[in-house]
């Protein structure tokens, strides 16, 4: 496993330190580069590669009327990114990153949690495979996105189960339900919590509510960190997916960067206990990778300054 360089880090902190503007004056673009280049282990980190990989699952827990959309709607959703008629494939472009869209059996939802195991052990080491086969070992950062019809009810339950707290702690509107449709979250996930009040770890968060985009989600994180890459996680759903690897491992998410703040309710709480900071905020809300598209334009900024600023003596000033 390739872990933070700390030398590289000090030697981009120190450069940061001599480019022509007070130190610090570049606020969170200075950190940002510094991150690139303690995972990195170079002090002049670049992104030659940056891969985007949005994974799309289907879930049984729609049937508990949680989703104001038929789970049809996931599969039209995916052939929309592979046509590039979605705000993901827009961003993409505009940002340098290779967009690849993974469907995870959209013909084989996931079973509903409230009711049983979302995914059985052998559905759940599948997922997480997946994820990690789609890691680019060349790619200088991994952007990670969603797709699935329900999945911020699935979201909500893996962060209580996660992190503690009640349903209506997390649960938010999601693709835009209405004041019935909440009140079905609710209760879906309050059940959902009561049915597996005993899972503990990772795997058995992940195997009690699903989905398989989540799974891998998780086994990207992993992946990606066993090769030292740099990760820019999505929003809430993402940041839900991913936190569950905390509780096996605290610095299972060091590696990663939050790309923004989504509007969904449970986000803004989700990253506090995740102990992070979001690199945007934007009220976006959508998913599909979408915020981590927009990060790396942010984080692409950062570079180009810590790169190609001339440092004071190179200048002569001074």
């Amino acid at each position: 496993m390739k872990n933070y360089d700390d030398s590289a880090a000090a030697a981009a902190r120190d450069r940061q330190d001599q480019l022509t503007k007070p130190p610090g004056s570049l606020g969170r673009l200075e950190e940002l580069a510094v991150f690139m280049a303690g995972w990195q282990g170079r002090d002049r980190p670049r992104i030659d590669r940056a891969q985007a990989l949005v994974f799309a699952g289907n879930h049984g827990i729609v049937a508990q009327g949680v989703n104001p959309f038929p789970a049809e709607v996931t599969a039209q959703m995916v052939e929309n990114f592979r046509n590039g008629g979605a705000a993901i494939n827009q961003l993409c472009r505009l940002a340098g990153a290779d967009l690849q869209v993974l469907a995870l059996d959209l013909d084989r939802p996931t079973a509903d949690f409230t009711r049983g195991m979302a995914l059985e052990v052998a559905d759940l080491v599948a997922s997480i495979q997946t994820g990690k086969d789609a890691v680019d070992p060349e790619a200088d950062v991994i952007l990670l996105g969603e797709m699935g019809i329900g999945n911020s009810t699935v979201a909500a339950a893996l962060a209580a189960a996660t992190f503690g707290g009640t349903a209506e702690d997390w649960v938010g509107p999601g693709t835009g339900a209405d004041d019935a449709v909440m009140v079905n979250k609710i209760r879906a996930v309050e059940a959902g919590l009561k049915r597996h009040k005993g899972a503990a770890t990772a795997a058995s968060i992940l195997g009690s509510y699903g989905g398989r985009e989540q799974a891998a989600i998780c086994g990207a994180v992993i992946r990606a960190r066993e090769l030292g890459i740099p990760v820019i996680l999505d929003g809430f759903i993402c940041s839900a997916a991913a936190g569950v690897l905390l509780v096996n491992d605290r610095n299972a998410l060091d590696h990663c960067l939050i790309g923004h703040e989504s509007a969904e309710p449970g986000h803004r709480r989700l990253i506090a206990v995740m102990g992070k900071t979001p690199v945007v905020g934007l009220d976006m809300r959508l998913g599909e990778g979408s915020g981590a598209a927009v990060a790396l334009l942010i984080l692409r900024a950062a570079l180009e300054c810590h790169n190609g600023m001339a440092t004071f003596a190179e200048a002569g000033i001074g």
